[in-house]
């Protein structure tokens, strides 16, 4: 099938990051994945993906403000024409950095919040960070530049809704993404730890409906975790439908996760951005329907869904092709039902959490 027109570029410019938090959806192996582009390559990406039609990039990783040259990349993503969105963790970033982006032709941001409590916000994070993140979101404010909280939600603070809302309001937020934890990475190695249970999903999912009601001027997203929806979420829109990545070692990809996965992609600036998009085997090779299987061949929802996510259903399964454990109809979904008991029944204080680590000799 044709490729479809991308309408977004995820540009993951590191690995790197001060925190360790214990969901993160990046690869495991973080000190295997370098920065390999540089600003004048990562512009030609930006360039490139106008031609695509691609229209916002959103700057991400790891924490892009780890990158020296961020005021160099910003400037080369305005230059092409594309709204600019930075994905941070508020540290190392600071308020006179963030007016350099701004002046860069830096046009929103997305800050993420561990918890509303600053000591937990920080035991999550596995550093202080928590003070810094509310100085970055007050400038954020003065600049007038839009601002997203996105705050994962786990066991450990998914009984806070209404706190994070209320810090949503103060900090002058105009949406508040309260992202239940999708188990990839670290997030996996830390499922026992950090899933829910199902009593704790439904009073976080009254509690977000609730603040919509009191809070309308803040738009309020609440993303059913998948271990309790029941139907699989169109993973990123679809399989290379509307979004590529462009991961720090410059793999073209569909979502996040899909290096993990046994296909072949292809690389930029070693191939032309269009090339990696349009023709690379791993980015066809879950393109449309005509790769599903029973149920998901005959399902109503396949064009809702698009099968649901191809990293779970290889992570859970080892096949990337099998219907994803987290839907009802799917023959492995008993995998998700016996992981959901098993980590309900250790709620408690449960397991340990293992934090995320990067080892920045290992990385040179």
């Amino acid at each position: 099938m044709s490729a479809p027109r991308p309408w977004n570029l995820i540009a993951e410019l590191t690995y790197r990051c001060p925190l360790r938090c214990p969901y993160c959806s990046n690869p495991t192996d973080l000190a295997a994945h370098r920065d390999a582009l540089d600003a004048d390559a990562w512009g030609r990406a930006f360039e490139e993906a106008r031609a695509l039609g691609v229209v916002h990039v959103g700057l991400t990783g790891g924490e892009p403000s780890a990158r020296r040259d961020l005021e160099a990349i910003v400037r080369a993503a305005a230059r092409a024409d594309l709204h600019v969105h930075l994905v941070t963790a508020g540290t190392p970033l600071d308020g006179e950095r963030l007016a350099a982006l701004a002046r860069a032709g830096l046009g929103s941001v997305q800050l993420s919040i561990q918890d509303a409590d600053p000591e937990a916000s920080d035991r999550i994070a596995g550093t202080e960070a928590f003070a810094r993140k509310l100085e970055l979101a007050r400038s954020a404010r003065e600049l007038g530049l839009p601002l997203t909280l996105n705050v994962v939600l786990h066991r450990h603070n998914v009984g806070n809704v209404s706190a994070l809302v209320a810090l949503a309001r103060r900090l002058g937020a105009r949406r508040l993404e309260l992202a239940n934890a999708q188990y990839h990475g670290f997030a996996l190695r830390n499922r026992a730890a950090l899933l829910p249970t199902a009593a704790q999903v439904r009073a976080a999912a009254h509690a977000a409906e609730a603040a919509r009601a009191e809070a309308p001027a803040l738009e309020i997203l609440f993303v059913l975790p998948d271990y309790f929806a029941g139907r699989p979420k169109p993973c990123m829109g679809g399989w290379a439908k509307s979004a590529l990545v462009v991961a720090p070692d410059g793999r073209v990809l569909p979502c996040h996760g899909a290096a993990a996965l046994p296909l072949e992609f292809w690389s930029f600036p070693a191939r032309a951005l269009r090339a990696c998009w349009e023709d690379a085997p791993g980015m066809n090779a879950y393109r449309g329907e005509s790769w599903m299987r029973a149920p998901c061949r005959t399902c109503p929802e396949r064009a809702l869904d698009f099968g649901g996510c191809r990293c779970q259903a290889f992570a859970l399964t080892g096949d990337a092709a099998a219907a994803d454990p987290a839907c009802a109809l799917s023959p492995h979904h008993a995998r998700i039902a016996e992981a959901r008991a098993r980590d309900a029944a250790e709620a408690g204080d449960g397991p340990g959490l293992a934090f995320r680590t990067w080892d920045e000799d290992a990385a040179r």
